[in-house]
């Protein structure tokens, strides 16, 4: 069984449809990378699994029907969810915005643990508000703030997107670690060389369609994506 189902995900604004019968599955410590242009409806696709926009069609964790419920539902239930953007909580230290994450754990500590041992650069600045913090030490938080939580799946939005390319390697470190603990990963890039690091699986994206599955690896697979961006 995989860990994650979706089926016929669509999500729609108005009279605008962002995301049109969008199917997919991830096994455990599967990555599955998602590319596209400005507005193909990356984020869309991950805030419709998430919870945190009404969207038609099914959602499955581990055989478990989701549709329906909200975004605190299914972080319960294991979809770990680091937005665009950081979304940490700046007034409060790395601690505390671990120990709320952990809130979602059945071991709330072994949760906070496991993303202290995965992210240990984050210790020395355990006391410190998370609102001092550098753009990427923001990202590295809020990474292991949602891995607190224990979740089986995690979903990335551009979690590289504005950092310099040393923390852009570190990125793509944590999430080789975070596959190889067994958890799922569903990420989206804009960025190709991001997905041929990491050897992912890729959907692309077009208007709000999948218009194309391959791996990273794949030799033709950035004409693919140029298409994709300039159609």
């Amino acid at each position: 069984m995989s860990v994650l189902r979706v089926d016929g995900l669509s999500v729609r604004y108005g009279g605008v449809t962002a995301l049109s019968d969008v199917s997919l599955t991830l096994d455990e410590g599967q990555l599955l990378t998602i590319l596209g242009a400005n507005g193909a409806g990356k984020t869309s696709m991950l805030r419709g699994i998430g919870g945190l926009e009404s969207a038609g069609g099914s959602v499955q964790l581990r055989g478990t029907e989701l549709g329906g419920s909200g975004a605190a539902q299914r972080a319960r239930a294991g979809i770990g969810h680091v937005l665009e953007g950081r979304h940490v909580f700046p007034d409060l230290t790395v601690n505390e915005n671990l120990h709320l994450g952990s809130l979602l754990s059945k071991e709330p500590r072994g949760g906070i643990d496991s993303a202290l041992e995965l992210l240990p650069e984050l210790r020395e600045m355990a006391d410190r508000k998370a609102g001092r913090l550098s753009g990427g030490q923001q990202q590295m938080l809020a990474i292991a703030r949602a891995l607190s939580g224990t979740p089986d799946v995690l979903l990335l939005d551009e979690p590289s997107n504005g950092l310099a390319p040393i923390l852009v390697q570190r990125t793509i470190e944590v999430i080789r670690a975070v596959t190889s603990m067994g958890v799922a990963v569903l990420l989206v890039e804009q960025r190709l060389e991001i997905a041929q690091a990491l050897n992912s699986d890729v959907l692309i994206l077009q208007r709000g369609s999948v218009v194309g599955k391959a791996n990273g690896t794949e030799e033709d697979l950035e004409e693919r994506i140029h298409a994709a961006y300039l159609a």
